[in-house]
């Protein structure tokens, strides 16, 4: 059988695309490196989990995806995005793959991230 080996794109509707990526490179580090969009990241675990339709976990019910980042540390990025004047949520959650943290970007898309557990993943601190 042949399989996927990894995730190729997120793909989404933004009412102001540029501006969306502008804030997600200004923000949170996301640099296309051409006008294709190609962001290259570092290597590690992706999980790939469906939850049950009526959700809360992705905050609005018309969001029907979220996107998780892996980071290297969740305190100081959730400080940034703050800082940034984002919409940052309060609770910051622990279980045994990490700690997690959520926000808004300026289209209302709620998205996660991802500090993980020593033995989960080996993140490597950006250059």
């Amino acid at each position: 059988m042949e399989r996927v080996y990894g995730i190729g794109g997120y793909f989404f509707r933004a009412r102001d695309p540029e501006g969306l990526s502008r804030w997600y490179r200004d923000n949170l580090g996301v640099v296309a490196e051409d006008l294709d969009g190609y962001w290259f990241q570092q290597g590690g675990p992706t999980v790939f989990a469906p939850f049950p339709e009526h959700t809360d976990y992705f905050g609005s019910s018309g969001q029907k995806t979220m996107l998780n980042f892996r980071v290297v540390d969740l305190d100081a990025m959730l400080a940034q995005l703050r800082a940034g004047g984002a919409e940052v949520d309060h609770r910051v959650e622990t279980d045994d793959n990490g700690r997690f943290g959520w926000a808004i970007d300026p289209e209302g898309n709620r998205f996660e991230l991802w500090e993980p557990a020593d033995g989960v993943a080996d993140p490597v601190t950006p250059a």
